[in-house]
């Protein structure tokens, strides 16, 4: 039986806006973005702009700013509407970050307003994905609009088949592209990088040497997504103190947030891709902290020479993930 999707609820989360979001996922069966009959964003102005309402009236005027839409007076349902579910999510990913750089002061309320606008944002996300039980494909293309819309499962890009649809769907593909789109077997499960067959028909290196991979990436993927729920101390539950530190100042370095998905995702294959193991992580914190080869070498209790070999092997990694200005 195909599993029902969810919408994450983030812990710390307004309870009053946990209940209207777990109202909302109750009665949304039948609703989606497509449906004329149950447009998604009708129930989101039912449900969720009243919880909004009574969350924001709690909350000095300032938060307000931080809510697309509701700084301007404007619903959260009306923004949608206005801009769209793709855009209302960049949107509010924005001012998420903002706030997080300019008012955030890890207190309880202010801890409580970004695990709120998380489940905001990523409820909107959802709504986007979601398609309804029985739909039909698009005018002129030979393809199944209830295949899997979302991620590559091997990084954070959109599978080919729902970067096709996204494209279909903002009209913006000729009917040329469309004849020739229409004889590919666009894939649900990979995005055109790591798709298994390539175009001339022989095997993707690329596939083969993420999916060997794969484990390690969702192990980073996991330890990002902990890290990046909860920046204030270390998360990422490594098992190890100084891969836990570095996760912990990497993510302070990044103005990456829980709803951005897809960015955590390239983050954990770019991790993998560049064979950044956990005793680099841990050689890293150290040079970051101050210590040189010998005392690293003596902390981690190996030989200098192998803590000399591992930090040239890092000359070729990307900048982001060194731990520096």
């Amino acid at each position: 039986m195909k599993k029902e999707q969810t919408i994450t609820i983030w812990e710390g989360c307004d309870p009053g806006i946990s209940k209207a979001i777990e109202h909302f996922q109750d009665r949304w069966h039948p609703y989606s973005i497509a449906s004329r009959r149950y447009p998604i964003v009708r129930l989101i102005q039912e449900i969720i702009d009243p919880a909004i309402a009574s969350y924001m009236e709690a909350l000095p005027a300032r938060y307000s700013g931080f809510v697309s839409g509701v700084g301007a007076g404007m619903d959260f349902s009306e923004t949608i509407r206005l801009v769209g579910f793709d855009a209302m999510v960049r949107l509010q990913r924005q001012l998420l970050r903002h706030f997080v750089k300019t008012v955030d002061k890890q207190g309880s309320r202010d801890q409580r307003f970004v695990a709120t606008i998380e489940s905001l944002t990523g409820l909107v996300w959802d709504c986007a994905c979601k398609r309804p039980k029985k739909s039909t494909a698009t005018t002129g293309v030979n393809l199944n609009a209830q295949r899997k819309h979302g991620f590559c499962e091997l990084c954070g890009e959109l599978t080919e088949f729902a970067d096709f649809m996204a494209t279909v769907s903002d009209e913006q593909v000729n009917d040329v592209e469309l004849q020739d789109r229409k004889r590919l077997e666009l894939s649900h499960q990979y995005c055109v990088r790591h798709r298994p067959i390539l175009a001339n028909g022989s095997r993707n290196p690329a596939y083969r040497q993420a999916k060997r991979s794969l484990a390690q990436f969702d192990l980073e993927l996991e330890r990002l997504n902990r890290q990046c729920a909860k920046r204030a101390t270390p998360q990422a539950a490594s098992g190890d103190p100084l891969v836990d530190r570095y996760f912990y100042h990497y993510m302070l370095g990044q103005t990456v947030q829980p709803a951005d998905r897809g960015e955590l995702r390239n983050q954990a294959r770019l991790m993998v891709d560049s064979k950044l193991s956990d005793r680099k992580k841990q050689i890293l914190i150290l040079q970051w902290s101050g210590l040189n080869q010998s005392e690293i070498a003596q902390k981690l209790g190996i030989e200098r020479q192998a803590v000399s070999k591992a930090l040239k092997s890092l000359a070729s990694t990307p900048r982001m993930l060194l731990l520096k200005e």
